[in-house]
């Protein structure tokens, strides 16, 4: 109900008026922005939705930089594994000329300076830096070099050689998000990527009467695992078996020493992470030293080695006249190192294309996810300028009609 005065007439159309440009200012920005929703109180539920909308959308766009970036990594690590395969099938060529007993030691002293520069060339590889100026193949250690070259001297030759390729990353694998709690797990570790023989470390010390004094933690290829007070090394070997790894334990027959067997071509790496129970064991040296050349040597016999290992080997026995050696054991090893470096290029070609699938999941994701905003937040262009071409027509008109309600001006009160 409305109380009639004589400013009841003004007061109202004062009021239409102002409703009528309130509503014509929200339509121009609506327009302007192509966004019905300016406040929340323009859509509640619609501006919540879109706020979720939006959010997810640049998470996906997220995924999409992180699967496209792997995938490029994975491309550049792929030329370099690929190509040191290359230069593993010329060595094994090598050797096998090298080993049918035709050559002479001149001859085979001058294969060996091939193979050395060869050797040069994978190490160059395996210390590749990518184009974001990260090193390719040392696990998460980034910021130096994966491996280290020793030069000593070697018998046969007149100079100082390559006499030993250490690692010097370390086993760590990056996860990178491609999905909502979704990761991709990369392994760029060059311990793993160049070795050429499951590994085999065998304790010398008798552990048959030998039990945990205290609770510890030891680390084996990056998995935890908790040994109680009490445990014997039977428990401690059934607890390796169980984590999962790519190591088995076992018991040696004769040393009664507890055994550890890679069941792939790689370098083991263990550690005391909490306690002393691999030190104790023998297995390993202090604290003061760190993996995965912290073995205790004096307590265990290690076999298997890298792809340097093996290249060097083949150059020492080419420097050394001793083609019994080539053909034997140096072929092996050289055939397990081109299986593993095979395998790992397989390996990195399959990363790659998940990582690629991930890319267009991450595409899709974003056009049904636009929809979605849209949807929620976008406006009808042709129905929002509609709306205000028929916002102006009525204000023209009320203007119309408060012009003839009001007629009378300041010359009628002359007459």
């Amino acid at each position: 109900m409305h109380r009639i005065s004589s400013q009841f007439n003004n007061t109202d159309t004062q009021y239409q008026l102002r409703k009528q440009e309130v509503n014509q200012a929200i339509k121009n920005r609506q327009i302007g922005t192509q966004s019905r929703i300016g406040s929340l109180r323009d859509d509640p539920i619609a501006a919540g939705h879109l706020v979720r909308y939006q959010s997810y959308l640049g998470r996906v766009n997220q995924f999409e930089k992180n699967a496209q970036t792997l995938a490029d990594q994975m491309n550049v690590r792929e030329g370099y594994i690929n190509q040191n395969l290359q230069i593993m099938h010329r060595v094994r060529e090598l050797a096998i000329t090298g080993a049918n007993g035709t050559y002479t030691g001149d001859d085979l002293k001058n294969m060996a300076v091939e193979v050395n520069e060869l050797l040069k060339e994978m190490i160059q590889n395996a210390n590749a830096v990518g184009p974001d100026g990260n090193t390719l193949f040392a696990g998460t250690r980034t910021k130096g070099a994966a491996f280290d070259v020793v030069m000593g001297n070697i018998p046969g030759s007149d100079e100082a050689l390559i006499e030993k390729v250490n690692y010097k990353g370390n086993n760590g694998i990056n996860k990178i998000e491609v999905d909502e709690n979704a990761y991709l797990q990369i392994d760029n570790s060059g311990t793993k990527t160049f070795w050429a023989e499951p590994q085999h470390l065998i304790g010398q010390r008798d552990l048959t009467s030998w039990q945990a004094l205290e609770d510890s933690v030891i680390n084996i290829d990056g998995a935890d695992i908790t040994i109680k007070s009490g445990d014997n090394v039977y428990a401690v070997a059934a607890k390796i078996n169980n984590s999962g790894i790519a190591v088995k334990a076992s018991i040696d027959p004769v040393s009664q020493g507890l055994s550890l067997s890679t069941t792939d071509s790689h370098q083991v790496w263990m550690e005391d992470k909490t306690g002393s129970a691999l030190a104790d064991m023998g297995m390993i040296e202090d604290s003061s030293q760190f993996p995965p050349y912290n073995v205790n040597t004096s307590a265990v016999k290690v076999s298997g080695g890298s792809l340097f290992d093996a290249v060097i080997a083949l150059r020492d026995s080419m420097l050394k006249g001793d083609q019994e050696s080539i053909g034997s054991r140096v072929i092996g090893t050289l055939d397990y190192g081109i299986n593993n470096l095979t395998t790992r290029l397989a390996k990195s070609g399959s990363d790659y294309e998940r990582a690629m699938n991930n890319v267009e999941r991450s595409k899709t994701n974003k056009v049904n996810v636009s929809q979605l905003v849209s949807r929620e937040g976008d406006i009808d262009l042709t129905e929002a300028i509609t709306d205000l071409k028929m916002m102006e027509y009525v204000n023209q008109a009320t203007m119309s009609n408060a012009g003839k309600m009001y007629s009378s001006t300041l010359l009628n009160y002359m007459r």
